[in-house]
């Protein structure tokens, strides 16, 4: 069997369908055979890796009928209509409207069987082009939430792509204003529980004698102080995501009734003996080596373990200095949307400097730091003035090609003067990057030609 193609069959004539359906078979196809064309629609859909034949002279729903229902499920269906030589230029007439192929009768099967071959082809195309489409509309969403093209952030964004329509629990590890929240929201957003609730809890804010009634909720009565009923975090995640953050503040006593939730997916309210059943996914982040913590009893062993099914790391900004252009650009304009001032111009001295700053508050000091300058303050690194403040403002493509400029002349010096380097960095070819440079006015140092 030709792998998942399917043919369908619709002939009214039953020895005709038989044979039709026999020669296919014999072609290493897989082929549904039916009477009419009701029979048929329930089994077309958009996902479909198939082909129709249909006759055209049918009762109840004839071939004309069927084609136009079809294409109103999917247009790119194949059909290939059966006729008679009375039937031509209505089968014509069909091919302006969307049908794929027509064969009059009589016909030899090897005509048919060709017919249907093409016509795979081109259905197993269509599919591919889709999926690919798809897949790239969510790497795009993705890039919007998690912007940079270094190999690090290609490798997380295909790692949230891969988990977000699983219900596995993840552990986010990332330094201090990395951005371990948006991979939590991006592994929430982009699956099936996107529009349930997403319940984000940092157990560091959170003082501990509150926070088992933050997370699991209170009867009334529960406590000296306990009014009236309360829903914890927990519960009123269900059916969604829960994120905590910060999970190596979270006390000891509290790590051990956590782990039986994560195993039990189910709570009982402080005063309640009445079991809750959850359906929940749990996300933790944290800025610390749990491992070591654990080996030195800071952290419950067996809870790292039941959270470290799958580890998510977010590269620190010092790691990845080549996504700094498209990171400043990114938040300049969310920048420029908040307080509806226009975006300055980007500079060599002002991408020289970001570039050579070690950003220890990672994405979120980037972030100040851009709306400082999208503010006329200066960008308040190591610079005692501002930089750029009072540059005339300049249409985005003259501000993308600042940065494209001190992109190559910083991977031209990282790599030594080697062009080969350079352009395999950059991902671009040999010719593009002599024209960039040429465009620019840079020279390589000691410029290595090798290959």
């Amino acid at each position: 069997m030709i792998e998942n193609a399917r043919v369908l069959v619709v002939d009214d004539d039953d020895d005709l369908r038989h044979a039709l359906t026999q020669s296919l078979e014999l072609a290493g196809y897989e082929v549904s055979g039916y009477s009419n064309g009701q029979g048929v629609l329930s089994h077309i859909n958009r996902g479909l890796y198939g082909v129709l034949v249909t006759d055209i002279r049918m009762p109840v729903i004839d071939g004309m009928e069927l084609l136009s229902k079809v294409l109103e499920i999917d247009p790119a269906i194949p059909t290939i209509l059966i006729t008679g030589h009375g039937d031509i230029s209505t089968a014509v007439d069909a091919m302006r409207n969307g049908a794929y192929d027509f064969i009059e009768k009589p016909f030899a099967s090897e005509r048919l069987v060709g017919a249907v071959s093409r016509a795979l082809e081109k259905r197993r195309l269509v599919l591919e082009n889709r999926t690919l489409r798809e897949e790239l509309s969510g790497q795009e969403d993705l890039g919007k939430r998690l912007v940079g093209r270094t190999p690090s952030m290609l490798k997380l964004r295909s790692e949230i792509s891969a988990l977000a329509q699983t219900d596995v629990d993840v552990l986010i590890w990332g330094e201090t204003g990395s951005g371990k929240e948006v991979v939590a929201r991006a592994l929430h957003e982009e699956g099936d529980r996107k529009d349930k609730p997403f319940i984000a809890l940092n157990c560091g804010a959170i003082p501990v004698e509150m926070m088992e009634s933050e997370l699991f909720g209170h009867e009334s009565g529960a406590f000296t102080s306990a009014n009236k009923q309360r829903v914890g975090k927990l519960e009123y995640a269900n059916g969604g995501t829960i994120f905590l953050d910060e999970i190596e503040s979270m006390p000891m006593e509290l790590q051990v009734k956590l782990l039986r939730v994560i195993e039990t997916r189910s709570i009982e309210r402080l005063g309640s003996n009445n079991i809750i059943d959850l359906d929940i996914r749990f996300i933790a982040a944290t800025k610390t080596d749990l491992d070591a913590a654990s080996q030195r009893q800071e952290f419950r062993a067996d809870l790292y373990y039941r959270l470290n099914v799958v580890t998510l790391t977010i590269p620190p900004v010092r790691e990845r200095k080549e996504d700094i252009p498209a990171l400043m650009h990114h938040l300049a304009r969310e920048a420029r949307t908040r307080y509806r001032r226009e975006i300055p111009e980007y500079t060599p001295e002002l991408m020289a400097e970001l570039m050579s700053y070690d950003w220890p508050g990672n994405v979120r000091e980037l972030r100040n730091v851009v709306d400082r300058w999208v503010l006329g303050l200066g960008i308040g690194l190591s610079s005692e003035e501002p930089l750029s403040t009072n540059s005339a403002l300049v249409d985005l493509p003259t501000q993308m090609a600042n940065i494209e400029k001190h992109l190559i002349a910083t991977a031209l010096s990282a790599n030594n003067g080697s062009i080969k380097k350079t352009y395999e960095q950059l991902q671009i070819s040999r010719k593009a990057l002599y024209e960039k440079m040429k465009k620019y006015q840079l020279q390589a140092d000691n410029k290595k030609e090798d290959f």
